[in-house]
């Protein structure tokens, strides 16, 4: 057992879905422009004389934000000025929130953990430095600046490099959600910073620390170490991998003796390891003081209770949904639920399919079609999708949801064999035409009835009598030979139970 234990913080900044900046009426491009300086204005470029006014919009989608996120919403808060320079601040501070923020003391529930919120406020985002190659020279494009950026906050309350990545991969599924940020990494639209400090395990610091960990809180705040900052994490898998190098790293320098210090390091993906970049700045060295230029915010209990009515059902939710209306693996309810399009769409051919389970005939059993509804949404729509080179998927609109449950009725009532729906699948996905139009077309239909497959049972018996032999004597991999030759004999359009039925009837004679 190691004599040290992580503790974890996180701090996450996500871009938001806003038609304008945060203090201006510039088009919020994200910082994705092909351009340098196109969506820019006096007010985002800090030019002498002008005024910020707060952006309503991205107020109300971090409200929203925190009460999905079990935070407190106090009446009033306001904005300050962390003041720094860098050659993509323009204004030489940034419009922040600091000792009064949006929301306090929430949490997110992470494999049965509580990790706790801090806080999570609104600012303004950065330009961005470009860095042309071979030159000695940077350039600033600042269509960034001002785009309004939410900042989350975490407590030290997580204990390993999986649990942060699973923290992060849960906020980005409910930001979407909520439809307040695309939260792309890949694209900087959110930003994980990582704060890791190393004390003696609990058996170490004794009896006391010990009962302190048990108290419900995960984690006391009295000597956790030194804090190190990681920044450069593009991706899940970096945010995963540097925690871990760092409990690594700061391990074994403990062990040998060394002082670990307060500094921020640099993630280096390619090498796997983090580099010193600079000391870590405190809260004083930013100067926060009250932005006198914006009033305060006020009535912010009440905005965000009107706005809990627009809050849908979150991931956690639907999973605990997914499983007991449909009777989900757990694995096939993840695929849905990390793409909430696919999740409405399933949704919209489970509903197809309920109708149709009391009224079609035969009958078809409401939680079967549904598990095979998903079987062909994951993993035959994709793999046809592949190998028609197609960009699109399912829900390109081609195949509606309507057609896609008549599709699994088909396919469970055994109008269609396993291999003739994988033929009128993949016309659905090149035409969008209705199954039963393409099956009737291209002459798909599955023949279930006897007399007309008891011709053929009989020829293929005649065929092959010394294995009708060799099944008689208690050989039962014979049966499904058989069942076999009769499929090919029907050219797959045999109703293969009916077939192992009309052999097994025929071979106790």
């Amino acid at each position: 057992m190691s004599k040290y234990e992580p503790t974890i913080g996180l701090e996450i900044h996500a871009e938001l879905k806003t038609k304008s900046k945060m203090f201006c009426a510039s088009p919020n491009g994200f910082g994705l422009e092909k351009e340098p300086n196109v969506n820019v204005c006096p007010v985002c470029t800090g030019q002498p004389g002008t005024l910020p006014v707060i952006n309503e919009e991205a107020v109300k989608k971090v409200l929203k934000t925190a009460s999905a996120l079990n935070c407190e919403i106090p009446e009033s808060a306001k904005f300050d000025r962390k003041n720094y320079f860098y050659p993509d601040l323009p204004k030489g501070y940034q419009i922040s929130q600091y000792d009064k923020p949006l929301s306090l003391n929430g949490f997110l529930e992470i494999g049965g953990s509580r990790v706790r919120i801090r806080r999570i406020h609104l600012e303004e985002d950065t330009g961005k430095l470009v860095h042309p190659a071979g030159a000695n020279y940077s350039l600033v494009d600042l269509n960034r600046a001002g785009v309004p950026l939410m900042e989350l906050v975490t407590e030290p309350d997580i204990k390993s490099g999986w649990e942060a990545r699973k923290f992060c991969q849960e906020l980005q599924l409910i930001l979407r959600y909520l439809d307040v940020s695309d939260a792309d990494m890949e694209n900087g639209q959110m930003r994980c910073e990582v704060n890791v400090s190393l004390r003696e395990a609990a058996e170490q610091r004794g009896n006391e620390a010990a009962e302190l960990r048990g108290n419900g809180t995960r984690n006391g705040v009295e000597n956790l170490g030194k804090k190190v900052e990681i920044k450069n994490l593009n991706s899940f898998r970096a945010v995963e991998h540097a925690i871990d190098y760092e409990i690594k790293r700061q391990s074994e320098a403990l062990e040998s003796g060394e002082k670990i210090i307060q500094e921020t390091r640099g993630w280096d993906d390619a090498k796997g390891v983090t580099v010193s970049q600079r000391m870590k700045e405190e809260a004083h060295d930013y100067r926060y003081f009250p932005e006198p230029d914006l009033p305060p915010l006020t009535g912010l209990a009440v905005i965000s209770r009107q706005l809990a009515a627009e809050i849908p059902e979150l991931p956690s939710v639907k999973r605990l949904r997914f499983a007991k209306q449909y009777g989900l693996p757990l694995n096939d309810i993840e695929v849905l639920v990390v793409d909430k399009n696919l999740a409405q769409y399933f949704e919209e051919v489970a509903s197809e399919l309920e109708e149709w389970s009391c009224s079609a005939e035969p009958k078809i059993n409401t939680g079967k079609s549904a598990k095979l509804a998903v079987n062909y949404l994951i993993t035959e729509i994709p793999r046809i999708a592949d190998s028609l080179k197609a960009s699109g998927y399912i829900l390109s609109g081609k195949i509606t949801p309507e057609n896609f449950a008549e599709f699994v009725k088909l396919t469970v009532q055994g109008v269609i064999s396993s291999s003739g729906a994988q033929a009128v699948l993949k016309e659905m996905f090149i035409s969008g035409a209705d199954p039963s139009h393409i099956i009737k077309e291209k002459d798909l239909g599955q023949v279930s009835d006897e007399e007309e497959l008891n011709s053929i049972v009989a020829e293929v018996l005649s065929q092959n009598e010394k294995v009708a032999a060799d099944y008689k004597k208690g050989k039962k991999n014979a049966l499904m030979f058989l069942v076999g030759k009769v499929m090919a004999a029907s050219h797959g359009k045999a109703n293969p139970q009916v077939v192992q039925k009309l052999l097994e009837e025929r071979l106790k004679q």
